[in-house]
């Protein structure tokens, strides 16, 4: 971005030879300047409505581990959620959960598209480059993991899950995870929870994975888990070995799709 403000993605460990992108969309809760914090006070904005808490951690220290490149979102997913197309409601919300937000209230239709065209434009054009060249450097079809957190208690109700693996339509990956992390027995692990594509989740799988013939997962942990800086390094450390057994167990495809 030529203002250096709109910084809307960060590229990490782009020399990992491994065949795998790992993705972070919400790791930033960064708001522009001319933003004006978008009318939020500081504790909504450092809350997990303007990120996902710890994600960025887990995701850096899995791109240290597996030796595979990291795109990260370099700014709050209330700017604008690159884990939504532009057709969705909430790309650009409102109102998420309790928080009301000042700044996205009443947007018209230009307003809306710039932050579409500085931010969602820039993060899946690098991410698409991203895929293309460790496709080209690896000679097969790559895997796209995407990392998540969630809340413990979402809209007054408690969610006992503590690592969701979710999938769009094809679920091999994301079961091969399942089946690694409830045989390692340390975290109450579920397929699809504490949400699926049916809650709309699934954009970055499915338009970088899936659409051209890659295997994708996205990872969800609970935040509570996650809170520090050494709670997510270690959080990183086991869904390494992790993300290491579930792709050993499942065939990649002998090629991605165009």
């Amino acid at each position: 971005m030529a203002d250096g403000t709109w910084n809307a993605v960060e590229l990490t460990g782009t020399a990992g030879a491994a065949p795998l992108v790992l993705v972070c969309e919400h790791a930033s809760r960064a708001i522009p300047p001319e933003l004006a914090d978008l009318g939020l006070d500081a504790a909504a904005r450092e809350a997990h409505v303007a990120w996902d808490i710890g994600a960025a951690v887990i995701a850096r220290r899995l791109s240290e581990h597996l030796e595979a490149p990291l795109v990260a979102g370099g700014v709050s997913r209330l700017v604008y959620d690159c884990n939504r197309p532009f057709t969705a409601s909430d790309c650009i919300p409102a109102r998420s959960e309790r928080y009301d937000i000042p700044g996205n209230r009443d947007l018209d239709e230009a307003a809306r598209r710039a932050r579409f065209e500085r931010v969602h434009e820039p993060f899946h054009a690098a991410l698409a480059e991203a895929c293309r060249r460790q496709e080209r450097a690896c000679g097969r079809a790559i895997d796209l993991v995407t990392i998540h957190t969630f809340t413990p208690v979402y809209n007054g109700v408690s969610r006992a899950v503590e690592i969701g693996y979710l999938h769009h339509e094809d679920p091999a990956l994301a079961q091969a995870a399942l089946a690694v992390e409830t045989a390692h027995g340390v975290y109450r692990a579920a397929l699809d929870e504490p949400y699926s594509a049916r809650d709309g989740v699934t954009y970055t799988l499915a338009r970088h994975g899936e659409a051209h013939g890659r295997r994708a997962l996205m990872i969800e942990v609970r935040n509570d888990l996650v809170a520090t800086h050494e709670a997510a390094t270690r959080m990183g450390d086991h869904l390494a070995q992790t993300l290491r057994e579930a792709l050993a167990a499942v065939p990649p495809p002998a090629e991605a799709a165009p």
